[in-house]
């Protein structure tokens, strides 16, 4: 899932709309929409906002969840 798709349903489980988030955020909505349609990606103020406004963590907003292969060995 890409940061776009992520934000956006990390909003949604928190039940807010764009323009709530973005009031909360400080931000406008439209850089809410940007963001969850991929044009652009938030600053690292506002991703530790987003964190604590959806009660998520950082790693689930802009993390794939895809985990790197293990390259070190043991």
């Amino acid at each position: 899932m890409n940061v776009g798709k992520k934000i956006k349903a990390a909003r949604q489980a928190a039940g807010f709309t764009q323009a709530q988030a973005a009031e909360k955020l400080m931000v406008s909505r439209q850089s809410v929409s940007n963001w969850e349609n991929g044009k652009t990606y938030p600053d690292i103020e506002s991703v530790v906002r987003m964190s604590e406004l959806y009660s998520v963590s950082l790693d689930n907003i802009m993390k794939d969840g895809e985990q790197p292969e293990d390259v070190g060995g043991a």
